[in-house]
């Protein structure tokens, strides 16, 4: 059984006996030599890649090392194809880039890398300080954290949060606990956001969360409430938020992904207030790439489930 590896990534999965690995470009066609693979792992394809392994006569099974595989079930794979996910692959990374973008905004960094630039000792960012500033939130310590989209990545956030001081609970489809915090329904977001300092997005993409935080989410936040994304962009309508920003009813924001991406020149978003933007640099670099794709291929050979299969 033969298996395509992509080149954009170092690989060195332990296959099952009798099974060919074979490295290919991940940003062009598959050649036709390798039309007789059966299994493909795919990280950073181009949409000519793409298409010619949703276009493979033998595939059963595709291996994304990517959390969100929109893109690739969109391609056109038979139904009979098992599509799996890197979820879990990027929580570690993603927690570390969204603990970044919050600590970046409570104290203040942006502000003082502009300070360094004029070679200025800003008073007003060093010094005696208050913990609690009236309409600022500086700290984590006492931090009211939401995290909106509690899977994988929000398991792995919620408890470095609180132990630097922050209370945190989750929101998801469902109301309950997971890993030890308490988790509120969806529907009960809107009810828990004017008592929420900080409210991270990792919802996925989907027709029900496009746009969720919008003028409505932004609006009753608090004025002083921070919003970090590291989901999918088109979950926050960003004209609302470049609007909330402008209006100072939001005390700033952390984006790590955009709609579209890249980012356009043009787009007004760039030169809002108090907006730390980087380019979907948060994952990137999946971690237990190996491992997924070798206890994957060994479930397919014994015709066991695979692991994080996406639903059809």
């Amino acid at each position: 059984m033969k298996i395509l590896l992509p080149d954009t990534i170092a690989l060195d999965p332990s296959l099952p006996e009798g099974w060919e690995a074979v490295t290919v470009d991940a940003r062009t066609e598959i050649p036709a030599a390798h039309h007789d693979a059966e299994a493909i792992v795919l990280w950073g394809p181009s949409r000519e890649h793409l298409a010619s392994a949703a276009a493979l006569p033998q595939l059963r099974w595709v291996q994304s090392l990517s959390a969100g595989v929109e893109g690739i079930l969109a391609a056109g794979f038979a139904e009979d194809v098992v599509i799996t996910t890197g979820s879990g692959l990027h929580s570690a990374t993603v927690t570390e880039h969204a603990l970044a973008l919050l600590l970046s905004l409570l104290r203040r960094l942006p502000e003082a890398r502009e300070a360094q630039a004029r070679h200025e000792w800003s008073r007003e960012l060093g010094g005696l300080q208050p913990l609690h500033p009236t309409g600022r939130i500086t700290t984590l310590i006492g931090a009211r954290v939401l995290i909106w989209g509690f899977g994988g990545i929000g398991q792995r956030l919620a408890p470095v949060l609180a132990a630097l001081g922050a209370t945190v609970r989750g929101a998801a489809r469902s109301a309950g606990e997971r890993a030890g915090f308490e988790v509120i329904a969806d529907g009960d977001v809107p009810a828990a956001l004017p008592d929420t300092d900080i409210l991270v997005n990792i919802l996925p993409a989907t027709e029900a969360t496009a746009h969720a935080v919008n003028a409505e989410v932004l609006a009753a936040l608090p004025d002083h409430a921070l919003l970090i994304n590291v989901g999918r962009g088109a979950t926050v309508d960003q004209q609302a938020l470049r609007e909330a920003l402008e209006a100072g009813t939001l005390g700033g924001a952390g984006l790590d992904v955009t709609d579209p991406e890249p980012l356009p020149a043009e787009d007004p978003l760039w030169d809002a207030p108090r907006l730390l933007l980087t380019p979907h640099g948060a994952g990137g670099r999946p971690v237990g790439a190996d491992q997924r794709i070798s206890e994957n291929a060994r479930a397919l050979a014994r015709g066991d489930e695979l692991a994080h299969a996406a639903a059809r």
